[in-house]
């Protein structure tokens, strides 16, 4: 069969498009998980978010594919929704899969006829999708896949659950790199890929979207798939390769494992970048940050979430960020993290959530400040009413939400407001603030590649500081006008395929009429080599991370 998977172009915006563009490890994983006679194509469309039109027409048609499936998340629902649309204007009758944390979530949303989904994959794709492909190849009724919600007579069928993979064994395979057919993943002009190496977390924070949707577990790969998984990376030409992990130093003695085989593997002269628990750095830094740093750790993402109490017990956080002596709590643990990592020459990149239901100015300043003097990259964030998780009935139940443009739910628009401030102030303040911070990092930038700093420079900074003209930096025009400037840029980015190409606008954005598991499903299609070039890529692509959704 022929199989389409794509990956949607909104991004969120705390880097410049040039300087980050990584691949979706989740379709990587789905395509190796197909039996190898499929010919299957990843396209993340991060790589031509201006041309995602032109990009995704001549994948459909040059690939005709018989499954198309779209990884999405909250705020890319309504893109993907036009990108559903202008499939099935090009392939009436190809089946439509959908899946990731939004599908997850808010299943009922896909479940909408105008939306012309055939399948949803509820949990990990990763058995679920090859099931479904298999049922699809032999034309029967998918009623077996578990994790699997599908259409049948105008409705749906909500199969079982799936329970969450032990990762143990070869039931969750390698993923499959060689699928992808677009170029351009960077990071400050390294080549860069992904590398998975557990999944799950067992904290519980009230904003997490993670244990919604599997369950607080805890589950690793062996440590020898870690490091060939990473040497098939770096055989690939990653220089910079990101863990993905949900939560790797839930098991530090792992983690220090991983570092020390990086090491022994030859694999350290590659930039790696990591999130990290505070607590666990700061009651085991002494002994893991020397291994990390040695293994060519550069970048720390540290889940500080607030430096307030009383937020962080609304965030539910207080656990993880918790310093330990001698068995016994004793304090906040982030400054501890921080100075272990920074007397190792690793950089922070900090992870702080502003914007709380009884936040004032005084406790939001609270954070920047922290933010201003000890991280080296911000990557402050507002509460966000994702679906299902335990934050979001609380700012409903309070009436917090101000704002239901799920394409706006990206993690720096403010949609909720707090008991003291409106949504506009809070994100105002945080945007007034952070993008001078993010300047401080420019020089470590540049000092590490100065090639690409000194050819791309002027978008980096044209980037952080959106909005501006020449007239503000004399003075002439006041922050607020500034402000209202970047925040239309930021409606404007969004819009990724031009208004009207919702499905049903064109009569043909529904699903097929037949059952979607029919036989064309067995139908032999021409089709071209992985890996043959496609319409030419962005330069202004973006990234899509996905820490907390």
């Amino acid at each position: 069969m022929n199989i389409l998977l794509l990956s949607m172009p909104d991004a969120f915006e705390h880097t410049s498009p040039v300087t980050m563009r990584m691949p979706n490890g989740a379709l990587g994983s789905l395509a190796g998980n197909l039996e190898p006679h499929h010919e299957v194509a990843i396209a993340d469309l991060i790589l031509a978010q201006r041309q995602v039109r032109e990009t995704v027409e001549g994948l459909v048609r040059e690939r005709t594919p018989d499954v198309v499936g779209l990884s999405i998340m909250t705020f890319q629902r309504r893109t993907a929704k036009r990108v559903i649309a202008l499939i099935r204007d090009l392939q009436p009758e190809v089946r439509i899969v959908v899946g990731g944390y939004d599908p997850s979530l808010a299943a009922d949303v896909y479940e909408d006829p105008s939306w012309g989904v055939d399948f949803i994959v509820r949990g990990e794709g990763d058995i679920t999708f090859r099931e479904l492909v298999r049922a699809l190849e032999r034309g029967v009724e998918p009623a077996a896949v578990a994790g699997l919600s599908y259409r049948r007579a105008g409705t749906f069928v909500r199969n079982p659950d799936r329970p969450v993979s032990r990762l143990s064994g070869e039931d969750v395979r390698p993923p499959r790199r060689a699928a992808r057919v677009l170029q351009g993943y960077t990071f400050l002009g390294r080549p860069i890929d992904v590398v998975e190496t557990s999944r799950g977390c067992t904290y519980d924070c009230s904003f997490c979207s993670i244990i919604e949707m599997r369950g607080r577990n805890f589950h690793t790969w062996s440590i020898e798939r870690v490091l060939d998984d990473i040497a098939d990376a770096r055989a690939g030409g990653a220089r910079a390769i990101f863990i993905v992990d949900d939560n790797i130093t839930i098991d530090v003695g792992r983690f220090e494992a991983i570092c020390r085989g990086i090491v022994d593997r030859g694999l350290q002269d590659v930039d790696y970048l990591v999130q990290g628990m505070t607590s666990s750095i700061a009651n085991h830094g002494e002994r893991l940050a020397p291994l990390m740093k040695a293994a060519g750790f550069r970048y720390v993402f540290l889940g500080i979430e607030n430096v307030l109490e009383g937020d962080l017990e609304f965030l539910r956080a207080t656990a993880k960020n918790q310093q330990r002596e001698n068995g016994k709590a004793a304090g906040n643990a982030t400054q501890r993290a921080i100075d272990v990592l920074h007397r190792h020459g690793m950089y922070v990149v900090g992870g702080l959530i502003v914007g709380n239901p009884e936040d004032t100015r005084e406790s939001i300043e609270a954070n920047l400040a922290f933010a201003r003097a000890e991280v080296d990259w911000p990557y402050i964030q507002h509460p966000t009413p994702y679906p299902g998780t335990p934050m979001t009935k609380e700012f409903r139940a309070r009436g917090l939400v101000v704002n239901e443009n799920v394409e706006e739910y990206d993690g720096t628009t403010a949609v909720v407001r707090s008991a003291h401030l409106t949504a506009a102030e809070i994100e105002f303040q945080r945007w007034r603030a952070e993008r001078w911070m993010k300047l401080r990092h420019f020089w470590p930038a540049l000092a590490h590649n100065p090639r690409f700093v000194l050819r791309h420079g002027r978008e980096m900074l044209a980037h952080t500081f959106r909005g501006s003209s020449l007239r503000s930096m004399l003075g002439l025009e006041d922050e607020r006008t500034v402000f209202a400037r970047y925040q239309a840029l930021r409606r404007a980015e969004r819009e990724y395929l031009p208004e009207g190409t919702d499905a049903g606008v064109s009569g043909r954005g529904g699903p097929a009429a037949s059952a979607p598991w029919g036989s064309r499903a067995g139908a032999a299609r021409p089709g071209r080599p992985i890996g043959t070039p496609v319409p030419p890529t962005a330069p202004d692509a973006g990234r899509e991370p996905a820490r907390r959704h």
